[in-house]
């Protein structure tokens, strides 16, 4: 065999690190869509360019791939989850970014796994022990430390409160569309149809405004970055890294969220608000750690 008929050497990433992207590029996104809103982009515009572009790239992914396309009734449970896992979802935090902060609204997306284990205790019958009400519990009391904590260039408002919280409501609804379909259908084409629903479904609360190249450069970043890679990186990860592991390393998204805000916008939560997002991680982070099935779907599985 000569040299020019020698395969190509195949670099292989670490799944950590793999996840370890995930997670910078989901912090990044509030960071792009701070920015992009400061050049007179609206929340829901950005939330709209996110879901629209980022579902060219996986419907482009789904077609490459030939992932067959939900139909019949996943079809219409997929258009709904659209509707509301990605209008509201990522209308909501891009809200929550603007009203609140981008490292509030970070922290305020990691409710998510307590509204899981109360969505799963009051529609699944899944049990809630002991574990589960603490973090609950503790998730509660770090909203309400960080409601009363505030801090340099974090606005503590009942609007900026309740986005955050909507985002990670809508953000919990990924574990119970994720555990009935991303086991039956590649997720790339599951986000195929759901992304472009979603962009539909924010339409006609968008009013688009003339857009300068270093906004779309903002726009595209979030799309392709935040959206498409991140998702890449993680479920590259996850093949090879047990999912417990995976929601560790990805609970890191807040805390690159906060450094970058603080270094970019001098964010800067008081000690008060930085003990309640503690105890909001943390609670997310007992729960992730919660010894699961393997192949049961959670929050951030798959993507934001």
């Amino acid at each position: 065999m000569t040299p020019q008929t020698l395969p190509a050497p195949r670099v292989q990433v670490p799944a950590p690190l793999l996840i370890l992207l995930a997670a910078v590029l989901w912090g990044l996104l509030g960071i792009f869509g701070k920015g992009v809103q400061a050049l007179g982009v609206s929340p829901l515009e950005v939330a709209f360019w996110r879901a629209a572009l980022g579902g060219v790239l996986f419907a482009l992914h789904a077609a490459v791939t030939r992932a067959p396309l939900p139909r019949g009734r996943d079809l219409w449970v997929t258009v709904a989850f659209g509707l509301a896992g990605v209008s509201v979802f990522y209308g909501a935090y891009q809200l929550a970014v603007r009203a609140g902060g981008a490292s509030l609204a970070a922290v305020l997306l990691y409710t998510a796994p307590a509204f899981v284990a109360v969505m799963g205790w009051a529609l699944l019958r899944e049990r809630l022990g002991a574990r589960e009400l603490l973090a609950v519990g503790g998730t509660l009391a770090g909203i309400t430390l960080i409601s009363l904590g505030g801090g340099q260039g974090v606005s503590v408002s009942g609007l900026s409160l309740a986005f955050g919280l909507i985002a990670g409501f809508t953000y919990s609804l990924y574990y119970l569309y994720g555990k009935a379909f991303f086991g039956r259908y590649s997720p790339a084409a599951l986000y195929a149809v759901a992304l472009p629903v979603g962009a539909l479904g924010l339409l006609p609360f968008v009013d688009f405004v003339p857009k300068t190249p270093p906004a779309w450069g903002y726009l595209g970043a979030v799309a392709v970055f935040s959206t498409y890679f991140a998702y890449l990186a993680y479920s590259a990860g996850l093949r090879h890294l047990a999912a417990t592991r995976a929601s560790v390393i990805a609970s890191l998204e807040p805390v690159v969220a906060a450094a970058l805000a603080a270094l970019l916008f001098s964010e800067r939560p008081s000690a008060v608000a930085l003990v309640g997002a503690a105890l909001v991680i943390g609670a997310a982070l007992s729960l992730s750690l919660e010894n699961r099935a393997p192949g049961r779907t959670g929050p951030g599985a798959d993507g934001k």
